[in-house]
Order: structure tokens, then C-alpha cells, then sequence
């Protein structure tokens, strides 16, 4: 007989998240709500209720559209499954979660916790290429459970075999009745439709189900960001940043392909560049006219994958202020030294940094390598 828990009609839900998590963990299928569609969800470490699963959407085998996905509380716990990911494969986890994504990963590590999950449960989740579907579910219900299991969920569409996922508990009444033991009903779910599924591998990514990510999105989000900087914004790190958009031109026949930026961590907003950097860049014939300077703040560092400093003082200064972001910040030069403020000096100077900037930049694009940079995304057939 289905048991339905009411979400909206009550101000604490800590009595519902305790009866569903004691339901999981005693290997039951629970239908939950997530910001797309509504799910069932299992122990993953429990072999019978994955079994179950299948058998209450009358699934064979690995009988599945796209990988059933594995659902963490955050994207810290997902690092524990997707070691030494690829650059896209942190991109994406850093972008798109929490939320509407569902990330299709090789997980072949030995040190990968998938390994600490039961043998049938690894070869009913592994899809091809030895990928593992992940989520973290953008949902008050699943940030909860998580919080209460010592392990991931299986988690997939509430739907019968070959019926769309339903949007509301309604729907998955309908579908499935009291097939299913426990459902969670709170309302219609926010997007109304399912995830976005993506296949990662190396620098290639694939849609393999376009969702409530649009196709446009996801084009943006695989984008690496470099963001360069110095003190003011508006002679050292403009330079860098036209100087790295025409090296990317070059390099990758577009320079849309990486978001370049820079910003001061001193500077206030809306400077132009000094006239001699104007100079010195037109003589590349590269424009720096429309330059505005920005301080780096927030909105830059959550986006940035790369950030280049001109000094060691400045990467000081970045890394006090995010302390997390020590693996992506480093000096322009190579060898750690600083490049000199031509402020106040005569263009000839501003031509000398410039040409030791587009030297240091050429070094650093070479030691990125291919899988810093996306292929475009394409659907699967």
C-alpha cells in the first residue's frame, strides 16, 4: 500500500526526512521530489533495493536510456567518486551544481569511492566506457536525506518503462500505485521537466538528453575562464588579456572558444587603459580602446578556472581573500617572478612588459594542454 508524505503541509519536515531515510535505509524504493522531475531513490550500498528497483520499473539489465545516476549531497562528496577528474568534468560540477545536471563521468580510479559499493550495484549503474552518472540534486528533500546516509543514492525517473517521468506526485501515483511503498509529495517540481545529461570524456562533451539546461548553456559553462590580474586593471593585465585573446585566436581559430578577463585588486570600476598600453597594443593592431577596469571581486573568482597574477604580491593578496582557490591561482611568470608595473614610465617600457607578458602567456598555453580546451558539445545519435 503507497504511503504518501505531504512536504506542504507541514512547517518542519525533520519527522518525514527521518521516516524516509529509515525507509532507505531498511531497502526500501522511495519516490522523491528533485527540481526536475520526481525520482525513485535507493541505498546504493544495498544490492536488494537497487534489484528492486529495476524490478518496479521493469528494467532488464542495464535496460536504461543513459546511465542511472548516482546522487550525492555536494559537490565536494562528488570529488570522492570523480578522482583526478578531467578539467570540463570540474568545470561543469563547479557550474552546474547543485542543479539540473546529470554528469557522465569515467570513474576508474582505484582510490573512487564507486569502488566501495557492491560489485552488482557498480555493473548496473556503469554505463559505457566505464561512466557513472552523477547528481546533486538542487532540493531541499535530497540535501536532507544526504545528510542522515553514509552513502550515495541510486536515483532515476519515477516512471514506469517507456512513460515520461512525471512532474508531480499525481503522476507518479498514476504510473507506478502501490507498486511503490513511500512517496514524497511536494508540488509540482520547479522546472517541470527532466535533467540535462552530459558525457564527459577527456575534453570532448556529449548531450546525451537535452534537458532544463538549454543547449546555449551548456555551451557557455564548458567554456574555461582565465581571468588575468594586477593592481589597478588598466595597464599590465589589459595588455594580458588582449594579447591572450588574440594567442587563443591563433591557436584555436576563435577566440570565443575561453573567456578571458581581467580585473586589479586594487582597481576601481569603469578606468580606461593607460594611453601608452593603447599604444603599444595598436601597434599589434589590437584594440584596447573599449577597455573598462574592474576590481576582482566574487562574480570573477566563482567563474575562473585560471587565474594569472603579475606578482607574487597579488597572488598573496588573492589567496587571502579565497584560501580555496590556491590550486588555480598562480603567477603569470613561470618561474614565479613578478612582471614589472610600467606605470608612469615611457612606452618603450610598456613595449618591454608587453613582450615578456605574450612570452609568459605563450608558455602557459603550451603547459595547459588540449584537455583545458572543450570540444564543442554534440548530441548523441
Amino acid at each position: 500500500m503507497l504511503k504518501t508524505l505531504d512536504l506542504r503541509a507541514t512547517d518542519d519536515p525533520r519527522d518525514i526526512i527521518h521516516r524516509t531515510v529509515q525507509a532507505l535505509v531498511e531497502g526500501q524504493v522511495v519516490g522523491v521530489p528533485t527540481e526536475t522531475v520526481y525520482g525513485l531513490a535507493v541505498d546504493a550500498l544495498s544490492e536488494t533495493a537497487v534489484e528492486e528497483l529495476f524490478r518496479l520499473k521493469g528494467l532488464r539489465g542495464r535496460e536504461v536510456d543513459v546511465p542511472l545516476a548516482i546522487s550525492v549531497g555536494s559537490r565536494e562528496a562528488a570529488e570522492d567518486f570523480l578522482c583526478e577528474a578531467a578539467p570540463l568534468v570540474r568545470r561543469l560540477s563547479y557550474r552546474c551544481w547543485p542543479g539540473p545536471l546529470t554528469l557522465v563521468a569515467p570513474c576508474d580510479s582505484p582510490t573512487s569511492a564507486v569502488t566501495q559499493l557492491p560489485d552488482p550495484v557498480r555493473q548496473r549503474i556503469t554505463g559505457d566506457f566505464g561512466c557513472v552518472g552523477f547528481r546533486v540534486v538542487d532540493h531541499r528533500v535530497l540535501t536532507h536525506i544526504h545528510r542522515f546516509l553514509s552513502g550515495p543514492l541510486v536515483l532515476t525517473s519515477a516512471n514506469a518503462s517507456g512513460h515520461p517521468p512525471p512532474t508531480t506526485a499525481e503522476g507518479v501515483k498514476e504510473q507506478l500505485g502501490d507498486s511503490l511503498p513511500l512517496l514524497l509529495d511536494d508540488g509540482p517540481t520547479r522546472y517541470g521537466g527532466a535533467s540535462t545529461v552530459t558525457r564527459v570524456q577527456g575534453n570532448r562533451l556529449e548531450i546525451l538528453r537535452e534537458g532544463a539546461i538549454e543547449r546555449a548553456a551548456m555551451n557557455q559553462f564548458v567554456k574555461p575562464v582565465i581571468v588575468i590580474v594586477c593592481t589597478g586593471n588598466t595597464c599590465r593585465s589589459p595588455m594580458a588579456e588582449t594579447l591572450l585573446r588574440e594567442q587563443l585566436r591563433q591557436k584555436l581559430g576563435s577566440e570565443d572558444a575561453v573567456r578571458v578577463l581581467s580585473a586589479g585588486v586594487a582597481a576601481s570600476a569603469g578606468s580606461g587603459a593607460s594611453p601608452q598600453a593603447v599604444e603599444v597594443m595598436g601597434a599589434r593592431n589590437l584594440d584596447l580602446t573599449g577597455h573598462s577596469s574592474r576590481p576582482l571581486d566574487d562574480a570573477v573568482m566563482n567563474v575562473a578556472d585560471l587565474i594569472l597574477t603579475m606578482t607574487r604580491g597579488h597572488r598573496a593578496a588573492i589567496l587571502a581573500a579565497w584560501p580555496n582557490m590556491q590550486e588555480r591561482v598562480h603567477t603569470l611568470r613561470r618561474d614565479g617572478g613578478d612582471i614589472t608595473d610600467p606605470v608612469g614610465m615611457p612606452v618603450e617600457c610598456y613595449q618591454s612588459c608587453s613582450e615578456q607578458i605574450d612570452q609568459e602567456l605563450a608558455a602557459w598555453l603550451e603547459a595547459l594542454g588540449d584537455d583545458f580546451f572543450p570540444v564543442n558539445t554534440s548530441s548523441a545519435e
